[in-house]
């Protein structure tokens, strides 16, 4: 499967820390060739973020988006990028699905500010809605304070991990994120995180598994994940395979930290082996504290559907 961005969304709250997924979302936009849609959604309750005073509500909405395409414009500079900017009023995530439903939007990227208040197109308000209501992947980018600044100029990840609770939402995560280790030619780390009380059942119905549980854990979930990797995916991206114990949303962030991943790819909840392994706020805790990008998926679009396969 060879992954195909034809149309990107990029959502940014205007602010300084939401301009590092401006620079991303280019980097994606001239590396898939992709259509770009640069977006901003007006709330018209916080005026003073675009330093308004009390005006008439109609000049008040005109000058605020004349102020969201100027600054949009500028942001994107002389590139030869095809984009388009997209303005519009209402409630941010909402308006946002749906211009990426009616757009044909194959990903959403927004940023995470990890703060409170309108300034943060973030996870809680903006980002943790539309991780539940996308019908598209949505790439989660880190606040850039933790990055240099300047342009992004390519989007090659040789690190790539991804969440596996061999659940139909990671499952569709290692579908994604096996697209691009072979598009990239990566490392592709599947990792799993053990929490014990949520084995019993599924070792009492394995052949290989003993009295105790801990001792027949760690090669049938091992087995488990060296199976996910085809032979003929193998040509193309390098598979490691690794188990930890705790907290999922701890030992993800601490193995990406580690291992320097450059991003990683998780389902939104999971529902089969360990239904608390990947809900949302596994994802949203780790998108808050991750070192990389984070592409969230659910089965709401399969990716032969979203994406070209060959």
């Amino acid at each position: 499967m060879k992954i195909h961005l034809k149309k990107i969304l990029c959502a940014t709250d205007l602010s300084e820390l939401s301009d590092y997924a401006v620079r991303y979302s280019m980097a994606l936009a001239r590396e898939f060739d992709s259509e770009l849609l640069m977006c901003h959604i007006i709330d018209l309750t916080a005026g003073h973020v675009y330093g308004e005073g009390t005006i008439s509500p109609l000049d008040q909405q005109n000058r605020i988006e004349e102020f969201a395409y100027a600054h949009l414009t500028e942001l994107m500079g002389q590139t030869s990028i095809a984009w388009e900017p997209v303005v519009m009023i209402g409630h941010a995530p909402d308006e946002i699905a749906t211009i990426a439903e009616e757009r044909g939007v194959d990903l959403v990227i927004s940023a995470t500010h990890a703060r409170a208040g309108f300034k943060r197109l973030v996870l809680g308000s903006v980002t943790g809605r539309l991780m539940g209501i996308l019908e598209c992947p949505l790439l989660i980018v880190p606040n850039g304070k933790r990055h240099p600044r300047g342009e992004i100029k390519t989007f090659a990840p040789k690190r790539i991990l991804v969440g596996c609770d061999f659940s139909a939402d990671s499952d569709l995560a290692f579908d994604y994120g096996l697209g691009l280790a072979q598009e990239f030619q990566s490392e592709l780390h599947l990792v799993h995180v053990i929490e014990p009380p949520a084995y019993k059942d599924f070792l009492k119905s394995s052949k290989s598994a003993e009295k105790s549980d801990r001792p027949g854990l760690h090669p049938i979930l091992e087995e488990r994940l060296e199976q996910m990797v085809s032979d003929e995916a193998r040509y193309w991206c390098t598979p490691k395979t690794v188990l930890l114990a705790g907290e999922p949303h701890e030992e993800l962030t601490k193995y990406a930290v580690v291992n320097e991943m450059e991003l990683m790819v998780m389902g939104v909840r999971g529902h089969s082996l360990v239904e608390t392994l990947f809900v949302g706020s596994t994802t949203d805790r780790v998108a808050r504290q991750a070192p990389c990008p984070i592409l969230s998926v659910r089965p709401w679009k399969s990716p032969s559907e979203g994406t070209d396969a060959s």
